[in-house]
């Protein structure tokens, strides 16, 4: 660019050109370099750095938040096993969202990526799967869970009463927990999804595809999903009938046995 024209460039100009260079609208070498322009680009460099600073905070936050919950679950399942000798959780998964994830997502919603926006619009930056052996597991696992007075429910979704039209199964929560951190205590937001082994297994497979492009016979493999998430909702309610006949089958104990069961248990391993 011409320097005899560099006097028509205030600052607002400037920054504008650098947002369409930004954009893609304009190529780099249209903006002017004088001492405006370095003073901008030293002013949004240091923006950059602290919004990715923030960045990095807030994901430090989710990931302890994840932790607190994980091991919220970790006790009930404990407890769970020395009361009842039985673990109602088979496994636990965590996972961040995805930095590209978050801006894809912010980018439907048409918001600036920000740590205020992530915090304000996305519930599921924090992610806990939970894995029961049986469906009645999934709601008293989720119902201890909300009886705790430091878990506050935001909100639920029960797609194993109501199943999504593709045939997917899973208890969804998205509640808040305080994290407390060396200076502070803060309310974190996380998603808890609650499903059983086989739900699992059908949501892996349906994740699989969801995510290939170009499969052949795309169509037909999304039915037969579909049978296949009918077929395991039948067989995880047959599953959950056949455990209630066992226990209702079981000799109602005595005094003396309810004792001896106590003094067994001393000798387990809560781990």
């Amino acid at each position: 660019m011409d320097s005899k024209n560099l006097h028509e460039f205030d600052a607002e100009k400037i920054d504008r050109l650098f947002q369409q260079a930004m954009d893609g609208e304009i190529t780099s070498d249209l903006i002017p370099i004088n001492d405006t322009t370095v003073n901008i680009m030293m002013d949004r460099t240091k923006l950059l750095m602290g919004t990715i600073v923030d960045y990095k905070e807030l994901m430090m936050m989710y990931a302890c938040a994840m932790k607190e919950i994980r091991t919220k679950f970790d006790v009930l399942n404990t407890e769970f096993k020395i009361r009842y000798q039985r673990n109602p959780i088979r496994f636990i998964n965590t996972r961040l969202k995805r930095t590209a994830s978050i801006v894809e997502k912010l980018g439907r919603q048409k918001l600036p990526f920000s740590p205020e926006n992530i915090e304000n619009h996305i519930n599921d930056v924090a992610g806990i799967r939970v894995v029961c052996s049986y469906i009645d597991d999934i709601y008293t696992i989720a119902d201890s869970l909300l009886h705790q007075d430091d878990v506050t429910l935001i909100t639920k979704k029960d797609y194993i009463a109501n199943p999504k039209p593709n045939g997917y199964r899973s208890l969804h929560l998205i509640v808040s927990i305080p994290v407390f951190f060396a200076e502070r205590k803060k309310e974190m937001k996380a998603e808890v999804q609650i499903r059983t082994i086989a739900m699992d297994f059908w949501a892996s497979l349906e994740h699989q595809l969801k995510y290939k492009q170009e499969i052949p016979n795309q169509q037909d493999i999304i039915m037969q999903l579909k049978e296949c998430a009918e077929v395991i909702n039948a067989t995880d309610e047959k599953m959950l009938n056949i455990r209630r006949q066992i226990e209702a089958a079981s000799d109602i104990p005595t005094e003396e046995d309810i004792l001896f069961e106590k003094l067994c248990r001393l000798d387990i391993n809560p781990d």
